[in-house]
């Protein structure tokens, strides 16, 4: 199955994104529609990619944003349960590093959930130290990868 690796741009594929952001991180854990939103979505300097099978159906997302002087962060990096297994994490990430290499930063952060670590650290990524439990029960790692 071949998916289109995009960046939303209207209004419903906005929704769709954000859909799926919720979906997955956070409505299990019983949170409101709206805490998949970050203050800072809508910078211009966000960039949003997501993948989307040929039906129109969003199967994964993520983010990246600016983190500090030639660092870039991912955030809220999704995959429909689905869809999981097939690599679409590691193309995802893949785009946005490379997206991060193309302005010039030199690192990518991001805070992986506990299980999510394995994943990330086959990709290069090395953990930096504990980081903060969401929602009281989800425990993070900051990890970082030297782009």
């Amino acid at each position: 199955m071949t998916l289109l690796l995009t960046t939303p741009a209207t209004p419903a594929e906005f929704e769709a994104y954000y859909r799926l952001r919720y979906e997955v991180l956070r409505q299990p854990w019983g949170q409101p529609a709206g805490s998949e939103r970050a203050d800072d979505d809508d910078e211009p300097t966000t960039l949003h990619a997501m993948l989307v099978a040929p039906a129109g159906r969003v199967a994964g997302v993520a983010r990246l944003s600016p983190a500090g002087a030639n660092q870039a962060q991912v955030r809220y990096m999704a995959v429909a349960p689905d869809f999981q297994g097939l690599g679409l994490g590691r193309q995802l990430l893949e785009h946005l590093e490379a997206q991060a290499r193309q302005q010039g930063l030199t690192e990518c952060v991001l805070h992986a959930r506990e299980a999510a670590v394995p994943f990330y650290a086959r990709l290069g990524y090395l953990v930096v130290a504990p980081s903060h439990t969401l929602f009281g029960s989800i425990p993070h790692f900051l990890m970082r990868k030297l782009l």
